[in-house]
């Protein structure tokens, strides 16, 4: 009677899924670790390649050194005579307007058995520098002096690696080159990491004399993923183009327009100097080695305008997403099952129930590892395809009928279409999500509405417990 109870078979079917928790927990966990091995894998390409790009300038740099006396006082506070002190500090001149025109071409680079995103940035700075007033220098002693040094233009990217050739600046008329490091930062300053063209020829001459000078910039640039800009211009303005059809905007400023397809994006940013303080966390980054700072290390955090290159799927995240799923799947299999053997009078061992849940935790398997090789789609169509065809032929031979195995199978399909489609609308995953889990809780409800679990329970006792006779014989 216990053995044949049904209240004791729905509690032997939910001790099942319990434990079938255990290699589920076991796949989620092995598919956080492909993850984690995927972002160890485009860390090592940054360290030996090139790193996400963070670019700053042009703006021109104005050294100088402030010279003042101060007086020496004795212990009563009477001025006994004066000393010569000096400060090495810079004046940053910062555009008036700047725009930069790119293009990213997208390309992919591997690491083992993982695709890692990086772009080559094809990119023209222009704009122009308002008139130099040496007047304007700030001075930190009152009746200083000010001796001027040599200007130069700095530019500052995160990984100096990425620079595709040298980039060719044309200001106020004069083709400058440019050298390596910011000079008078330290090695570990902010963002000592950078380069610099000294102000040669007519360019110097129009500085000296107070002359606006406009600027071109022609720049190539190799990054992993992301490229982030600061806006450092008055009115800063920015036209990015590429053929990669994913693009991830990010950073304080979001593209005012932007136009994404399958051909690719297409985006536009302004920023004003007025919304944001990009030119005081320049000025901050550069200020530590010339003022008497200590020195700080890493990187500054810039407020820029982003995009990344995502990638469409991320299969580590889609088949974690399809494992959250994973309990309710193998629910809804073994209670198909359980139906099977209630209304049609057969009888399944709890050891068959347990390969059925098996099969259901393994398609979850099947899709990681399918998924690092082909699409997505193509993975998921493969483990669906293949957990199908396993249990419609598994159930022809238990539910005694190929009908009845096929049938099963349609049921297991559909909730795997179903579950691609969770997949696929991640914005609706959540109600697409309660709906199914309603609808068959509804189904289960009308298809069982007239049932006699009693009688049913004691049916299924009589017609699998021993006759009398048979005992007595």
């Amino acid at each position: 009677m216990i053995r044949n109870s049904v209240l004791a078979k729905v509690g032997g079917l939910l001790l099942l899924a319990v434990l079938l928790c255990i290699p589920l927990a076991q796949i989620d966990s092995l598919t956080h670790e492909r993850g984690r091995s995927q972002q160890e894998a485009a860390q090592e390409l940054a360290s030996t390649y090139a790193g996400a790009q963070t670019l700053v300038g042009p703006l021109v740099v104005q050294p100088y050194v402030e010279r003042w006396m101060e007086p020496l006082r004795d212990a009563q506070g009477r001025v006994v005579g004066h000393e010569a002190r000096s400060k090495e500090m810079a004046h940053l001149v910062f555009p008036d307007r700047m725009h930069i025109e790119g293009r990213l071409a997208p390309q992919e680079r591997y690491r083992g058995i993982f695709r890692i995103p990086f772009y080559t940035l094809d990119a023209t700075l222009d704009g122009g520098f308002a008139a130099f007033d040496a007047a304007g220098v700030p001075r930190s002693e009152k009746g200083s002096t000010v001796e001027l040094g040599a200007p130069y233009v700095a530019l500052h990217v995160s990984d100096l690696r990425g620079l595709d050739g040298s980039p060719a600046l044309q200001l106020g008329g004069e083709a400058l080159r440019f050298q390596q490091r910011l000079p008078g930062l330290a090695d570990d300053a902010r963002l000592a990491n950078g380069i610099h063209a000294p102000l040669t020829g007519a360019a110097l001459e129009a500085w000296q004399s107070g002359k606006p000078l406009p600027f071109a910039l022609k720049l190539g640039l190799v990054g992993q993923e992301r490229l982030a800009m600061v806006p450092i211009g008055e009115d800063t303005t920015a036209h990015l183009a590429s053929p990669w059809a994913h693009p991830s905007f990010g950073g304080r400023f979001l593209a005012s327009e932007r136009s994404v397809t399958a051909q690719g994006f297409d985006a536009r940013w302004r920023v004003a100097s007025l919304v944001t303080t990009a030119r005081e966390q320049v000025r901050e980054g550069m200020r530590g080695a010339r003022d008497g700072r200590p020195p700080q290390a890493g990187e500054l955090s810039l407020q820029s305008f982003d995009v990344s290159l995502a990638q469409p799927l991320n299969v580590y995240a889609m088949s974690t997403r399809a494992s959250k799923y994973g309990l309710l799947f193998i629910g809804l299999v073994l209670m198909a099952a359980f139906m099977f053997e209630l209304f049609r009078k057969l009888r399944l061992h709890p050891v068959q129930y347990g390969l059925v849940g098996l099969s259901i935790a393994l398609f979850f398997l099947l899709l990681l590892a399918l998924s690092e090789k082909v699409a997505f789609w193509i993975a998921y169509a493969g483990a669906a395809g293949a957990s199908v065809l396993l249990l419609a032929v598994y159930f022809s031979a238990v539910l005694g009928g190929w009908r009845r195995g096929a049938s099963f199978g349609a049921f297991v399909a559909l909730l795997y279409g179903a579950l691609y489609g969770l997949l696929a609308s991640e914005s609706n995953a959540l109600l697409l999500g309660a709906l199914l889990i309603f609808g068959m809780l509804a189904v289960l409800m009308l298809a069982t509405r007239k049932v006699d679990w009693y009688a049913l329970g004691g049916a299924r006792a009589a017609a699998f417990a021993p006759s009398a006779a048979g005992v007595q014989a």
